[in-house]
Protein backbone atom coordinates (compact mmCIF):
# COMPACT_ATOMS: atom_id res chain seq x y z
CA UNK A 1 0.00 0.00 0.00
CA UNK A 2 0.91 3.51 -0.81
CA UNK A 3 0.96 6.18 1.66
CA UNK A 4 -0.42 9.86 0.15
CA UNK A 5 -2.23 13.11 0.64
CA UNK A 6 -5.43 14.59 -0.13
CA UNK A 7 -4.75 17.58 -1.44
CA UNK A 8 -8.44 18.65 -0.25
CA UNK A 9 -6.36 18.92 2.89
CA UNK A 10 -4.65 21.83 2.00
CA UNK A 11 -6.96 23.02 -0.62
CA UNK A 12 -6.99 26.88 0.69
CA UNK A 13 -2.68 26.88 -0.60
CA UNK A 14 -4.16 25.64 -4.20
CA UNK A 15 -6.52 28.55 -5.47
CA UNK A 16 -4.39 28.91 -7.85
CA UNK A 17 -1.49 27.53 -9.89
CA UNK A 18 1.20 28.84 -8.18
CA UNK A 19 -0.20 28.14 -5.22
CA UNK A 20 -1.18 24.52 -6.14
CA UNK A 21 2.93 24.21 -7.36
CA UNK A 22 4.47 25.43 -4.36
CA UNK A 23 2.15 23.04 -1.77
CA UNK A 24 2.75 20.14 -3.95
CA UNK A 25 6.43 20.80 -3.49
CA UNK A 26 5.69 20.90 0.67
CA UNK A 27 3.90 17.83 0.01
CA UNK A 28 6.84 15.97 -1.38
CA UNK A 29 9.15 17.83 0.82
CA UNK A 30 7.19 15.94 3.76
CA UNK A 31 7.71 12.30 2.44
CA UNK A 32 4.25 11.52 0.16
CA UNK A 33 5.28 10.33 -2.90
CA UNK A 34 1.01 10.29 -3.74
CA UNK A 35 -1.55 12.69 -4.11
CA UNK A 36 -5.26 12.87 -4.73
CA UNK A 37 -6.16 16.03 -6.72
CA UNK A 38 -9.19 17.66 -4.97
CA UNK A 39 -10.33 20.72 -4.08
CA UNK A 40 -7.93 22.90 -6.29
CA UNK A 41 -7.95 25.54 -9.18
CA UNK A 42 -8.49 24.27 -12.03
CA UNK A 43 -5.55 23.38 -14.15
CA UNK A 44 -4.61 21.99 -17.49
CA UNK A 45 -3.87 17.97 -16.97
CA UNK A 46 -0.50 18.08 -18.76
CA UNK A 47 1.15 21.36 -17.13
CA UNK A 48 -0.32 19.57 -13.63
CA UNK A 49 1.51 16.14 -14.83
CA UNK A 50 4.48 17.98 -15.25
CA UNK A 51 4.52 19.32 -11.74
CA UNK A 52 4.31 15.88 -10.52
CA UNK A 53 6.50 14.78 -12.12
CA UNK A 54 9.10 17.51 -10.79
CA UNK A 55 8.39 16.85 -7.50
CA UNK A 56 8.21 13.04 -7.49
CA UNK A 57 4.99 12.83 -7.29
CA UNK A 58 1.76 10.55 -8.74
CA UNK A 59 -2.12 11.26 -9.31
CA UNK A 60 -3.93 8.32 -7.45
CA UNK A 61 -6.95 9.66 -7.98
CA UNK A 62 -9.37 12.43 -8.23
CA UNK A 63 -12.35 13.99 -7.13
CA UNK A 64 -13.30 15.81 -10.77
CA UNK A 65 -16.38 17.86 -11.33
CA UNK A 66 -19.36 15.67 -11.25
CA UNK A 67 -20.87 17.75 -14.34
CA UNK A 68 -17.35 16.83 -16.68
CA UNK A 69 -18.13 13.51 -15.70
CA UNK A 70 -21.66 13.65 -17.44
CA UNK A 71 -21.40 15.69 -19.93
CA UNK A 72 -17.65 14.73 -21.48
CA UNK A 73 -16.92 11.93 -20.41
CA UNK A 74 -14.31 11.21 -23.19
CA UNK A 75 -12.81 13.88 -22.38
CA UNK A 76 -12.20 13.11 -18.35
CA UNK A 77 -10.72 9.91 -19.52
CA UNK A 78 -8.29 11.66 -21.52
CA UNK A 79 -7.41 14.04 -18.76
CA UNK A 80 -6.51 11.49 -16.32
CA UNK A 81 -4.76 9.39 -19.24
CA UNK A 82 -2.31 12.55 -18.92
CA UNK A 83 -2.51 12.21 -15.38
CA UNK A 84 -1.40 8.88 -15.40
CA UNK A 85 -4.45 8.25 -13.01
CA UNK A 86 -6.96 5.47 -13.28
CA UNK A 87 -9.07 6.40 -10.07
CA UNK A 88 -11.58 8.64 -10.88
CA UNK A 89 -13.54 10.02 -7.71
CA UNK A 90 -16.67 11.33 -7.09
CA UNK A 91 -16.72 13.41 -3.91
CA UNK A 92 -20.49 13.54 -2.98
CA UNK A 93 -23.97 12.56 -3.75
CA UNK A 94 -27.10 13.44 -1.97
CA UNK A 95 -28.87 10.17 -1.57
CA UNK A 96 -31.18 12.00 0.87
CA UNK A 97 -32.49 14.01 -1.22
CA UNK A 98 -31.84 12.63 -4.88
CA UNK A 99 -32.34 9.26 -4.40
CA UNK A 100 -30.37 5.74 -6.12
CA UNK A 101 -32.39 5.98 -9.18
CA UNK A 102 -31.34 9.19 -9.77
CA UNK A 103 -27.69 8.26 -9.35
CA UNK A 104 -27.93 5.75 -11.90
CA UNK A 105 -29.91 8.06 -14.20
CA UNK A 106 -27.17 10.64 -14.05
CA UNK A 107 -24.16 8.62 -13.62
CA UNK A 108 -24.45 5.14 -15.26
CA UNK A 109 -23.53 5.45 -18.65
CA UNK A 110 -20.18 7.33 -17.42
CA UNK A 111 -19.94 4.85 -14.96
CA UNK A 112 -20.37 1.94 -17.36
CA UNK A 113 -17.68 4.29 -20.13
CA UNK A 114 -15.38 4.62 -17.40
CA UNK A 115 -14.92 0.77 -16.77
CA UNK A 116 -14.93 -0.38 -20.57
CA UNK A 117 -11.86 1.73 -20.50
CA UNK A 118 -10.03 0.38 -17.60
CA UNK A 119 -10.90 3.47 -15.26
CA UNK A 120 -12.43 2.92 -11.84
CA UNK A 121 -15.62 4.88 -10.92
CA UNK A 122 -14.35 5.66 -6.78
CA UNK A 123 -17.66 6.84 -4.54
CA UNK A 124 -16.49 8.85 -1.58
CA UNK A 125 -18.87 8.14 1.48
CA UNK A 126 -19.76 10.98 3.86
CA UNK A 127 -21.96 9.75 6.68
CA UNK A 128 -25.33 9.87 5.83
CA UNK A 129 -25.17 7.10 3.06
CA UNK A 130 -25.06 5.04 6.44
CA UNK A 131 -28.70 6.28 6.36
CA UNK A 132 -31.46 3.39 5.84
CA UNK A 133 -34.45 3.13 3.39
CA UNK A 134 -36.20 0.05 4.19
CA UNK A 135 -33.34 -1.23 6.57
CA UNK A 136 -30.72 -1.13 3.82
CA UNK A 137 -28.17 1.52 3.61
CA UNK A 138 -27.64 4.01 0.61
CA UNK A 139 -23.74 2.51 0.65
CA UNK A 140 -25.64 -0.84 0.38
CA UNK A 141 -27.96 0.00 -2.54
CA UNK A 142 -25.08 1.96 -4.42
CA UNK A 143 -22.96 -1.07 -4.27
CA UNK A 144 -25.70 -3.65 -5.16
CA UNK A 145 -27.14 -1.41 -8.09
CA UNK A 146 -23.33 -1.58 -9.92
CA UNK A 147 -21.08 -4.79 -10.82
CA UNK A 148 -17.77 -4.14 -8.70
CA UNK A 149 -15.97 -3.86 -11.59
CA UNK A 150 -17.67 -0.64 -12.69
CA UNK A 151 -17.87 1.01 -9.16
CA UNK A 152 -15.39 1.21 -6.98
CA UNK A 153 -15.80 3.16 -3.16
CA UNK A 154 -12.88 5.64 -1.74
CA UNK A 155 -14.20 4.48 2.24
CA UNK A 156 -13.54 7.67 4.17
CA UNK A 157 -12.48 6.32 7.70
CA UNK A 158 -13.61 9.60 9.98
CA UNK A 159 -17.03 9.55 8.32
CA UNK A 160 -17.69 6.06 8.55
CA UNK A 161 -17.16 6.20 12.55
CA UNK A 162 -19.04 9.09 12.59
CA UNK A 163 -22.30 7.56 11.44
CA UNK A 164 -21.44 5.16 14.15
CA UNK A 165 -20.16 2.45 11.93
CA UNK A 166 -17.17 0.74 12.44
CA UNK A 167 -14.52 2.29 9.88
CA UNK A 168 -12.64 -1.94 10.15
CA UNK A 169 -15.76 -4.00 9.27
CA UNK A 170 -17.21 -1.59 6.40
CA UNK A 171 -13.78 -2.12 4.66
CA UNK A 172 -13.76 -5.54 4.84
CA UNK A 173 -17.61 -5.56 3.45
CA UNK A 174 -16.38 -3.83 0.26
CA UNK A 175 -13.39 -6.03 0.10
CA UNK A 176 -11.68 -6.07 -3.36
CA UNK A 177 -13.53 -2.69 -4.15
CA UNK A 178 -11.83 -0.02 -2.13
CA UNK A 179 -8.53 0.94 -4.36
CA UNK A 180 -8.30 3.86 -2.21
CA UNK A 181 -9.04 4.49 1.29
CA UNK A 182 -9.13 7.85 3.28
CA UNK A 183 -6.86 7.72 6.69
CA UNK A 184 -8.84 10.15 8.63
CA UNK A 185 -8.97 10.72 12.41
CA UNK A 186 -11.53 11.72 15.12
CA UNK A 187 -10.46 13.11 18.46
CA UNK A 188 -12.77 12.09 21.57
CA UNK A 189 -14.48 16.04 20.62
CA UNK A 190 -15.95 14.16 17.53
CA UNK A 191 -13.60 16.85 15.72
CA UNK A 192 -10.92 15.85 12.95
CA UNK A 193 -7.39 15.48 13.73
CA UNK A 194 -4.40 14.13 12.49
CA UNK A 195 -4.59 10.88 11.97
CA UNK A 196 -2.86 8.61 15.22
CA UNK A 197 -3.72 11.46 17.62
CA UNK A 198 -7.37 10.39 17.97
CA UNK A 199 -9.49 7.43 18.64
CA UNK A 200 -9.83 5.39 15.75
CA UNK A 201 -8.24 1.70 15.97
CA UNK A 202 -5.26 2.38 13.54
CA UNK A 203 -4.10 -1.51 13.47
CA UNK A 204 -7.29 -3.01 12.86
CA UNK A 205 -8.37 -0.39 9.76
CA UNK A 206 -5.03 -0.77 8.42
CA UNK A 207 -4.93 -4.85 8.60
CA UNK A 208 -8.08 -4.45 7.10
CA UNK A 209 -6.92 -2.34 4.15
CA UNK A 210 -4.04 -5.21 3.38
CA UNK A 211 -6.32 -8.14 2.85
CA UNK A 212 -8.66 -6.13 1.25
CA UNK A 213 -6.78 -5.44 -1.79
CA UNK A 214 -6.69 -1.52 -1.29
CA UNK A 215 -3.87 0.14 -3.07
CA UNK A 216 -3.26 3.84 -1.93
CA UNK A 217 -4.42 5.18 2.02
CA UNK A 218 -4.48 8.64 1.21
CA UNK A 219 -4.23 11.38 4.49
CA UNK A 220 -6.97 13.59 4.81
CA UNK A 221 -8.29 16.49 7.42
CA UNK A 222 -11.20 18.52 6.02
CA UNK A 223 -10.77 20.72 8.61
CA UNK A 224 -7.78 21.21 11.12
CA UNK A 225 -9.06 22.93 13.23
CA UNK A 226 -6.64 26.65 12.88
CA UNK A 227 -3.42 23.97 12.85
CA UNK A 228 -1.33 24.34 10.01
CA UNK A 229 -2.66 22.09 7.54
CA UNK A 230 1.05 21.19 5.95
CA UNK A 231 1.61 20.50 9.47
CA UNK A 232 -1.19 18.48 10.12
CA UNK A 233 -0.19 16.27 6.74
CA UNK A 234 3.05 16.06 8.42
CA UNK A 235 1.96 14.35 11.82
CA UNK A 236 0.07 11.98 10.20
CA UNK A 237 2.71 11.42 7.97
CA UNK A 238 5.39 10.61 10.94
CA UNK A 239 2.39 8.37 12.62
CA UNK A 240 2.06 6.26 9.75
CA UNK A 241 5.46 5.84 8.90
CA UNK A 242 6.38 4.53 12.59
CA UNK A 243 3.85 2.50 11.44
CA UNK A 244 6.21 0.53 8.66
CA UNK A 245 3.70 2.55 5.82
CA UNK A 246 5.50 4.28 3.11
Amino acid sequence: MILGAQMFTVRELCQNTQGLSETLKRIADIGYTTVQVSGTCEYDPAWLKGELDKNGLKCAITHYPAQKMVDTPDATMEAHRILGCKNIGLGYFNFIEEGLDKFIETFGPSIKAFGANGFNFCYHNHNFEFDKKNGVTYLEMLANAFDKNELSFTVDTYWVQKAGGDPAWWLEKLKDRIPCVHLKDMAYTGDMTPVGSGNMNWDSILKVCETANTEYLLVEQDNCNAENAIECLTKSYKYLTSLGLK
